[in-house]
């Protein structure tokens, strides 16, 4: 049995949203908005989306981007990955 294709982005891609969860430390959305302005300069500041888990532990940071097209996405995605308060990028 195939596996579904996933669906298809058309390029650029306004309001693409990028989730960032990592360690709840007190600079971790000063540090992920410092990453994601490298790759997406345009990063709409007024619709970031920050959440805490319930023991404060950890950080769910969303914001907005124009995706401008899969490398973008993937080079994001690597530098996130490599901070080490990040745990997963959806």
């Amino acid at each position: 049995m195939s596996q579904p294709e996933a669906p298809k982005i058309e390029f650029p891609c306004a309001n693409y949203p990028v989730k960032v969860l990592g360690h709840g430390k007190d600079d971790y959305e000063a540090v992920i908005l410092e990453i994601v302005r490298i790759h997406a300069p345009d990063l709409d500041v007024e619709r970031i989306s920050v959440r805490d888990s319930k023991n404060g532990r950890f950080r769910a940071l969303t914001v907005y981007i124009t995706a401008t097209g899969i490398d973008q996405l993937q080079n994001l995605h690597q530098d996130l990955m490599a901070h080490e308060y990040v745990h997963m990028v959806i």
